[in-house]
């Protein structure tokens, strides 16, 4: 049987996964990787389970674009922005997935950040595209380099990335960035695709919504339940197109046809959303605390030791610089091996494969403090 090339996925179990597998059954194993907020202990009784199933959700009405009631709602959360701009999908990645056909033909290429979170690798792989990775750098807080952004450009490229904030490394596109982005995707014809899936969760820093009545350039701003409202098992998300009003209306016009070809989003869920976006910040404020808290114990655990931590705007994780004495992925394993805690190599976000280390900080206090604990101290000695 022949299969098609972009699905050969099979590899070996790596020495990480192996690792991480014999580590979960050892006594005291401390997980500072989860990133399910539904494992992290979380009181999700305000939001009532009870909207799933109102008459609503037994009617079902075959809008591509996702239902009224619950596309009004999410436009409410943006100055300006009306029902017919915004698009349901079951993901993100799925809303990813259909600007990828929007704009890319076989080979064509888009530019994504380093660090990032590896998403775009496969999804780019499943749809022929290239991808082209543009630097954010480091100095007193992370920013995109200009020159390496301009320079990433070629003929094929159809679309830049930018996640606000950043998956891991917390940055906010600060307003020079936002500039800079605008500048580069209007300079070359390009449109702009913007993750803000945790934007609602400043720590260090704020941002404020890519979603414009007034974008200068076509901008498709992405989010959803997963992190709003921690919810990744609800499966939805939606996608708001701000613009040049010709280029947005046939962007809209072309995403609804790409979307009337799945119809993924199931209606309970879109129901239930007006009524769970109103308890959003019920839900939001314990994460936020978990995370002051954890970040407060991180820092604590970091005073006159030999490693440290980088500014974090934003997010639920928090990037470690550690002593670069061996490969990340040999620092993690032995850290599995030795001290019964998981934590992310650098590499596996594009760091360098020495000296970065990432964690998470949605984990129960207690475990969280032990485990940085234990990681502090294994690089001290």
């Amino acid at each position: 049987m022949r299969f098609a090339s972009r699905t050969d996925f099979i590899e070996e179990p790596s020495r990480y996964a192996e690792a991480l597998q014999s580590a979960r059954s050892r006594p005291g194993f401390v997980d500072l990787t989860v990133s399910n907020p539904t494992r992290c202990g979380f009181d999700y009784s305000i939001l009532s389970l009870d909207e799933l199933s109102t008459p609503a959700s037994f009617r079902y009405d075959a809008n591509p674009l996702g239902a009224r009631a619950a596309r009004e709602a999410l436009a409410a959360r943006y100055p300006g922005i009306t029902p017919k701009q915004t698009l349901l999908t079951a993901s993100t990645s799925e809303a990813y997935s259909y600007l990828l056909r929007l704009f890319c033909e076989p080979g064509d290429a888009i530019l994504v950040p380093t660090p990032s979170y590896p998403l775009f690798d496969l999804l780019a792989r499943l749809h022929d595209v290239e991808l082209v990775k543009y630097p954010l750098v480091y100095h007193d807080g992370w920013q995109i380099d200009p020159a390496s952004l301009h320079a990433a450009i070629t003929p094929r490229i159809r679309a830049i990335v930018a996640i606000h904030p950043n998956n891991p490394t917390g940055h906010f596109c600060s307003e020079t960035d936002r500039a800079l982005l605008n500048e580069v995707a209007a300079q070359h014809g390009l449109a702009l695709i913007v993750d803000e899936v945790f934007l609602d969760y400043g720590i260090e820093g704020s941002g404020q919504t890519f979603a414009q009545v007034d974008s200068p350039v076509l901008t498709f701003t992405l989010s959803g339940l997963s992190k709003v409202l921690a919810l990744p098992q609800m499966k939805l998300a939606w996608t708001i197109a701000t613009g040049p009003a010709t280029e947005a209306e046939e962007a809209m016009g072309r995403l609804e046809i790409i979307a009337d070809t799945y119809l993924s989003t199931a209606t309970p869920v879109q129901v239930a959303l007006p009524a769970w976006l109103a308890r959003r910040e019920d839900i939001q404020d314990q994460i936020t605390q978990r995370i002051q808290q954890n970040l407060s114990a991180l820092d604590a655990a970091l005073q006159g030791s030999a490693c440290s931590r980088l500014r974090v705007d934003g997010g639920w994780c928090v990037v470690l610089r550690i002593p670069a004495l061996i490969d990340d992925t040999d620092q993690a394993v032995a850290f599995l091996k030795g001290q019964a805690v998981a934590v992310h190599p650098g590499s596996f976000y594009g760091f360098p494969d020495r000296g970065w280390l990432v964690v998470s900080l949605l984990p129960q206090p207690e475990a969280f403090r032990q485990g940085i604990q234990r990681v502090i101290q294994a690089c001290s000695n």
